[in-house]
């Protein structure tokens, strides 16, 4: 049976294509909002941090009306680190809008979730987005998308998939490409006759898949799925189980049901087969559980999430500073909230590390992994953490590292810039393509050579090239790849910045700090171009005395400090060297603050003692 009330749909695309901007619109014209309804733009991403970076980083769940049809929306993040997410949502819907930019066409992450899709055979409708650019080349993306579906061996329905050609801005949709349209009406018709109605036994036994779950301190866990057989009530007694878990068998209640309608959870007394809901109040259940009627318990394979392909230490903090700007600062504080978060993102993965009060964290990318430090710091915590790695494999008795797929898209004359960086980084060209003066370039490089790269290839562009990288495969180890050509300047002594310390520092690099700023011996507080760790005394005041110098009355002049975000922090990382994290500062420091120390475990190194 299908239930043609209602359409499960989830947007997908590479990053920036459009797809919270499309479902701004259709939430518009699906009559979710009063006529006079001030509504901000990108209403989706309702996290502080998703508005601040422009992107989305957690999949959510939403709905409108059309026609008397109701269409269950799941917008996706577009970030190839963010990867878990999309996979894990397409076990909830009937069909996909596959969002392609207009310009650039189909991308890595294009790919990749295009890829998803197909494997589990899910309807494809193509939205060409942003037609009204005025650099669109509509139809030669209608033939790299066509040519995609090949290459990942579509059968011939799915290379029938209608196209649809959108601009989300303005809010118009088209089923032909020379024209603009006046609304979304042709979108949400080729949906409702594209995307086949959730099938399945609407009188059955209750099955509900979980795909989604997070805490709320009112309700404790919500949990998000699909009713895939049956119908489920409020007050219903039910049975937790596992596909991959026999021995998961947990009888609870269903304290509260809603369904989804606009940007709202609505409280439901029972909901049917094919909608989605969402449930509260039972604790034990987590991503992929089934929940099932008593009468028969039948748990539903979930998809398999891709694994993760870095790993980072987060320890406890023990600089001087510690727990003077925190609100969580211990070993229990940052276990509770790693392994919540654990639970929560299917694509992460915690372990105890080699201490009491370490914490082996492994993910996506590096974004993945700052976008978790970011939220944490935010919520209180302080804590340190290492150096990211990448997790190497042994396969066929050879050691494997993980290969990503980089594109770039840089000006012509910076080719032999990127060319040289490139070669240093083990990367191998795969296709260069010349357009409108610039050069698309294709590349497959270590994922250990990609730490630290973006800035440096940004300043080397002029801030005008677009970085993308995706994970491919793993392959043979590539060799030593020198990471860092510059050093550290690290503090001598604990105290104040001073004007007249920082104006001696700063003819040996690029300072971090300005006058003012508290800091310990053996934080780094610059960088040294030259190569190589300088210790230089920041807290030096200028010697008195009753004679009068030459220079005395010259005003000192400093350069304006280069202040480093999260994730330009995490980029400079060393082997030797640890990122302080507290809600209020972010500092980089060395292991071993004591100079004499490092020096003597320097020695050791060279020596073969370590």
């Amino acid at each position: 049976m299908t239930n043609e009330k209602i359409r499960n749909i989830a947007i997908i695309a590479h990053v920036d294509h459009g797809k919270t901007s499309l479902v701004n619109e259709m939430l518009k014209q699906g009559h979710v909002f009063r006529e006079n309804q001030v509504v901000e733009d990108r209403v989706m991403d309702s996290n502080a941090l998703e508005r601040e970076r422009g992107i989305t980083i957690l999949a959510k769940n939403t709905s409108c009306v059309y026609n008397g049809t109701k269409i269950n929306i799941i917008d996706t993040p577009g970030h190839a680190d963010f990867g878990g997410e999309v996979e894990r949502v397409l076990k909830m819907v009937d069909g996909v809008l596959l969002l392609v930019d207009a310009y650039e066409g189909p991308m890595p992450q294009t790919r990749f979730v295009l890829q998803k899709a197909l494997d589990l055979n899910l309807k494809t409708v193509v939205v060409i987005n942003k037609i009204d650019r005025p650099d669109a080349r509509i139809k030669e993306v209608v033939d790299e998308v066509l040519e995609l579906f090949l290459e990942l061996d579509a059968n011939e329905d799915q290379l029938n998939s209608p196209f649809v050609y959108c601009s989300a801005r303005k809010g118009t949709a088209s089923l032909n490409p020379t024209k603009q349209g006046q609304d979304l009406t042709p979108l949400f018709e080729t949906i409702l006759s594209a995307i086949p109605a959730p099938e399945g036994e609407a009188d059955g036994p209750l099955q509900l898949l979980i795909s989604s779950a997070e805490h709320n301190d009112y309700v404790g866990r919500l949990a998000v799925g699909k009713i895939t057989r049956g119908t489920i009530k409020e007050g219903q007694n039910i049975v937790v189980c596992n596909y991959f878990d026999e021995s998961k068998k947990q009888k609870a209640k269903i304290v509260s049901l809603m369904v989804f309608e606009g940007l709202k959870r609505v409280p439901v007394k029972q909901a049917e087969m094919g909608e989605i809901v969402c449930v509260a109040g039972l604790e034990e259940v987590t991503i992929g559980d089934t929940i099932c009627g008593e009468e028969k318990i039948e748990p539903v394979e979930f998809v398999k999430i891709a694994e993760p392909s870095i790993e980072m230490t987060f320890m406890v903090n023990n600089s001087p500073f510690a727990g003077t700007e925190g609100k969580f600062v211990t070993s229990r504080h940052l276990k509770e909230r790693l392994h919540k978060e654990a639970v929560k993102d299917l694509s992460l993965r915690m372990e105890d590390g080699a201490t009491a009060d370490t914490f082996v964290v492994r993910g996506r990318g590096e974004m993945h992994l700052s976008i978790l430090i970011e939220n944490m710091r935010r919520d209180g915590y302080e804590f340190q953490v290492s150096m990211p790695k990448v997790l190497f494999k042994t396969i066929d008795g050879k050691k494997c590292e993980p290969i990503d797929r980089l594109f770039l898209d840089v000006p012509e004359d910076c080719v032999g810039t990127v060319m040289s960086k490139m070669g240093l980084r083990k990367g191998d060209l795969i296709m260069m393509n010349p357009q409108a003066g610039r050069m698309k370039m294709e590349f497959l490089i270590p994922s250990r050579g990609l730490f630290g790269f973006k800035s440096e290839l940004l300043t080397d562009t002029r801030g005008e090239c677009v970085i993308n990288s995706v994970f491919d495969s793993y392959q043979p180890y590539k060799g030593e790849i020198n990471r860092r050509e510059f050093g550290s300047l690290i503090a001598h002594e604990t105290g104040e910045a001073i004007v007249y310390g920082l104006f001696n520092a700063q003819e040996r690099g690029d300072l971090f700090i300005g006058p003012g700023t508290k800091v310990y011996a053996g934080m780094v507080v610059g960088q040294n171009p030259k190569g190589g760790d300088i210790v230089v005394n920041v807290c030096k005041k200028k010697h008195l005395s009753n004679m009068r110098a030459s220079g005395a009355d010259e005003a000192l002049r400093l350069v304006p400090p280069k202040i480093l975000s999260l994730e330009e922090a995490i980029e400079f990382l060393n082997d030797d060297e640890l990122l302080e994290v507290t809600p209020k500062s972010i500092r980089i420091r060395k292991v071993i603050l004591d100079h004499t120390m490092r020096l003597r475990e320097k020695g050791k190194v060279l020596r073969g003692e370590i």
